[in-house]
């Protein structure tokens, strides 16, 4: 057992990565050797631990299975072909996961422990990086209610995780977006712009339906006039319309992505003409009819940028005409994936270097 600065460190007795294909790992399937735990009692958080991965024991009064009261984030280590992998804007990740666990409810873990968690743990589990085009090291932390009570109240102790996962490329081909007048995926006051667990498992039905018909994602709309456009699955979008670049704004049932925030300060670095506005399906649908639809992209850690080659809504398909990524979203692609993995500049001092041996 050792330590590094506040956080214990329990090394696994032999890696499990000689068993893994890491030039195809997936996505989400397959986890690394450790993972760091620590629990909050007695109304503070404990000694973080880093310890091998594997499962935990829960009971079926376990408060997070009935209540919900969980958050989660996502971000990835990038392979630089050095000695060390880039980590990408965390501390925005841990703004995030803070907010997110105010609004649940849940007492945030401190910002050293989040950030020293996540170094720590990627430096120890650095071989699991993938070296492959596309590859990362997902990392996902999560916090969650731990009292074995029913009782329809916050909490009074949690648990905090982070582990991590070797993934490949997320989407490999561009998505067909659906609209629905009857599901929406949040609504202000609610909790639509957290990082919560029910906001996904909420999704998954109307999602299913759409596959049924044979599209990939739904575009959200919003709650009360199901017109503006706020999502498309689980990503934030982005339309460019007669060389704009327009996405929805923040309002509360929009999760704040730090992809989204990357590709608005690039876009605006390049000069580009940037509205962050309301945008309506209906304003959408007619830039695809009169041909000024130019190109329609997702942005979100696990994608970076995932275009869009349709839109149905009320039954009327618009097309956008890309069977790949179009040039803006290209460029946004290949900017902040090579910001990520070292290949290009990073001006706006983005990136954190992990090397993967401590001095000393």
């Amino acid at each position: 057992m050792k330590t590094s600065g506040n956080i214990e460190i329990q090394e696994i007795e032999k890696s499990r990565i000689d068993e893994t294909d890491l030039s195809n790992p997936g996505f989400g399937r397959i986890f690394s050797d450790h993972m760091l735990e620590v629990k909050y009692e007695d109304g503070t958080w404990q000694q973080p631990v880093i310890k091998p991965y594997g499962t935990i024991e829960i009971t079926p009064a376990m408060h997070a299975l009935h209540y919900g009261q969980e958050v989660f984030e996502g971000m990835k280590a990038y392979y630089t072909g050095g000695d060390s992998v880039n980590l990408f804007r965390i501390e925005k990740n841990y703004e995030r996961m803070a907010n997110s666990c105010r609004r649940l409810c849940i007492p945030p873990v401190s910002k050293e422990v989040f950030m020293e968690g996540v170094r720590t743990l990627v430096r120890l589990d650095s071989d699991w990086v993938p070296q492959g085009e596309d590859g990362s090291l997902y990392i996902r932390p999560l916090a969650c209610s731990w009292d074995s009570v029913i009782a329809a109240r916050a909490s009074q102790t949690y648990r905090f995780y982070i582990i991590t996962s070797p993934v490949g490329a997320y989407y490999s081909k561009p998505v067909q977006l659906l609209t629905s007048q009857k599901y929406v995926r949040a609504v202000k006051g609610g909790v639509g712009e957290a990082k919560a667990a029910g906001n996904y498992g909420g999704s998954f039905y109307p999602a299913s339906l759409a596959h049924e018909k044979g599209f990939d994602q739904m575009l959200w709309l919003d709650a009360f006039e199901h017109k503006y456009i706020e999502e498309v699955g689980t990503m934030n979008i982005f339309f460019l319309i007669d060389n704009v670049l327009i996405t929805p704004p923040l309002e509360g049932t929009i999760l704040p992505g730090v992809t989204r925030d990357s590709v608005i300060k690039l876009a605006k670095s390049w000069d580009m003409s940037v509205e962050v506005r309301r945008i309506t399906i209906d304003e959408v649908m007619e830039a695809g009819r009169d041909g000024t639809l130019q190109e329609v992209f997702g942005s979100g850690t696990a994608a970076v940028i995932s275009p869009v080659q349709s839109i149905c809504h009320d039954g009327e398909v618009v097309s956008v005409h890309e069977k790949q990524r179009g040039p803006v979203g290209q460029k946004l692609y290949d900017t902040i994936y090579g910001i990520q993995t070292g290949k290009k500049d990073d001006p706006f001092d983005w990136v954190e270097s992990v090397p993967l041996t401590v001095a000393g």
